[in-house]
């Protein structure tokens, strides 16, 4: 049997959301002066990172907020539209990302993606990560019907790679949507350890992305 397949999220995971957001969002600041140059930037920055709560608020609500919060003379609707439009420029990987892949590819991997998420959105921040070549299957909860930590869209994932639950990882940074989720299933669930949580219960867990092909290796000596 062994592992036969790498199956990630995105944000938090492969795409370093944190440093892309900062990024982003001092950009926009700078792009949209005209409008928010009223506001000190770090205020700005500041604020939309906590109404963006890591990704979990979608940014209508965080834009809405901003423009009543600071008198802002723009539509939020213009707002969003700009993070939409720009937000896939400012795309940063954690390190390691595709000498992991290529590692992966190299040992005849099959590799996937399952993210919560609006899909145009997300696809277009999986090209800017240079790794959509890469993938064999990309899920995305808005096209698929079903988001995480929902069993089916892990299910869907395996039959289209014609695999049973004990064939795949699934290496995430969120305890219940990516690692128990993924577990219930009957998944390894490995966990992209991030600054804010401890003590997670998963199979294994990373700090570094590179340390994957090398668990992998392992599972399978034992197989």
């Amino acid at each position: 049997m062994g592992i036969k397949a790498a199956l990630f999220d995105l944000d938090g995971t492969l795409l370093n959301r944190e440093k892309s957001v900062d990024l982003f969002i001092d950009r926009q600041y700078d792009r949209l002066f005209e409008w928010v140059g009223h506001i000190e930037k770090e205020r700005y920055m500041h604020r939309f990172i906590e109404l963006d709560s890591r990704g979990y608020v979608w940014k209508d609500k965080v834009y809405q907020q901003l423009v009543v919060e600071f008198g802002i003379k723009m539509a939020w609707e213009d707002l969003l539209e700009d993070y939409i439009q720009e937000f896939k420029n400012h795309c940063v990987p954690f390190l390691h990302l595709i000498n992991m892949l290529d590692e992966l590819k190299s040992n005849n991997l099959l590799l996937g993606i399952i993210t919560n998420g609006y899909g145009q959105f997300q696809m277009e921040n999986v090209k800017a990560l240079g790794i959509e070549t890469y993938m064999d299957l990309i899920l995305v909860s808005e096209w698929e019907g079903l988001k995480k930590p929902d069993p089916q869209i892990f299910q869907r994932a395996l039959k289209k790679l014609h695999l049973s639950p004990d064939e795949a990882v699934f290496i995430g940074d969120h305890p219940e949507n990516d690692v128990k989720a993924a577990q219930k299933i009957g998944m390894k669930g490995i966990w992209k350890r991030d600054n804010l949580r401890h003590d997670i219960e998963a199979d294994f867990s990373v700090d570094d992305l590179a340390e994957i092909p090398f668990i992998i290796k392992e599972l399978n000596k034992k197989n």
